[in-house]
């Protein structure tokens, strides 16, 4: 990265959006490898009380998601070059993340059946596969006016997912 004493750093605040298995930390990690920046789990970020609603097959309200929302918001607006993976699901809450300017979302789109397959594979998760429909039915995907999301077909490889966004916005 620029030396930030001599030579300002373009901003960069990529939010790597999606469902459950959809690949977001997987991607998140390595798209912040590739362009040198920041990673945050949105994941991390969520009150115990969320954790245990989704661990339990409970989905989140939008009550619930609201200040977890916020306190991502917040910190996307506190860094210059950040990658974030958060699921974003509803345009409601990328309008919150948008809030800390110039936001670029990464939405990994794939169908539910892969989806299911992949959070089925994962022991390590508080989100199970049990939790994949509901998640579909809460998302809207980016419509045509939200010219800051970039879609990228997620049953690629990862390194292909990668090489495409670092295309984009590299």
């Amino acid at each position: 990265m620029a030396d930030s004493d001599t030579t300002p750093e373009t901003p960069l605040r990529l939010i790597v959006m999606g469902v459950a298995g959809s690949g977001k930390t997987t991607i998140g990690l390595r798209l912040g490898e590739a362009l040198d920046v920041e990673y945050v789990e949105a994941d991390d970020a969520h009150p115990p009380t969320n954790v245990e609603k989704m661990a339990a097959g409970i989905p989140l309200t939008d009550a619930d998601r609201q200040p977890w929302l916020e306190t991502l918001a917040s910190r996307l607006a506190a860094r210059t070059r950040v990658v974030i993976s958060c699921s974003a699901l509803k345009r409601s809450y990328r309008d919150v993340l948008r809030a800390a300017g110039g936001v670029t979302f990464v939405c990994l789109d794939l169908p539910p059946a892969v989806a299911r397959h992949r959070a089925g594979d994962r022991t390590d998760h508080f989100m199970g596969p049990n939790m994949i429909d509901s998640q579909f039915a809460t998302l809207e995907p980016p419509t045509a006016d939200e010219t800051d999301v970039i879609t990228v077909d997620a049953t690629a490889t990862p390194a292909e997912i990668v090489a495409a966004i670092v295309d984009r916005v590299g």
